[in-house]
């Protein structure tokens, strides 16, 4: 399931980024070192948030659509947080899949040559090409 919450990222006297979920209360809620790390923190934290309350059945709380209705401070910023809990299990069950592809002759012969594992280093440029840092 898709979903897209705005978190509230509040700097602090360290410089630290505070990241809270003003539609879950205080029950999805993290930090990071700069902006960069609590994006990643937050979606961290919220896609394992939401899936605890798939798990338990739980109501998920209705997404604000408008950010202006997020109240904040100057030292605080409203960013946009979009997980996908489908991929995330998926993701967590790491299921292989096979695939059938076309690569040209020359570089197959020169990848079993050279002794190369065809589906890690498809693995490894999907990876980059789609922005996917493993956990």
């Amino acid at each position: 399931m898709k979903y897209m919450y705005y978190a509230l990222f509040t700097f602090n006297n360290e410089g630290k980024v505070e990241v809270t979920f003003p539609d879950h209360g205080n029950g999805a809620a993290t930090f990071g070192d700069n902006v960069p790390d609590a994006l990643y923190m937050a979606k961290d934290a919220l896609e394992g948030y939401l899936l605890t309350m798939e798990d338990y059945g739980e109501d998920i709380p209705q997404a604000t659509t408008d950010p202006r209705q997020i109240k904040h401070d100057q030292n605080q910023l409203v960013v946009p947080i979009e997980v996908n809990t489908t991929i995330a299990r998926e993701r967590e069950q790491n299921r292989n899949v096979k695939k059938t592809l076309v690569i040209p002759q020359y570089l197959n012969d020169l990848g079993n040559e050279q002794k190369i594992n065809f589906s890690a280093t498809l693995t490894n440029a999907l990876k980059e090409q789609l922005g996917v840092k493993d956990n």
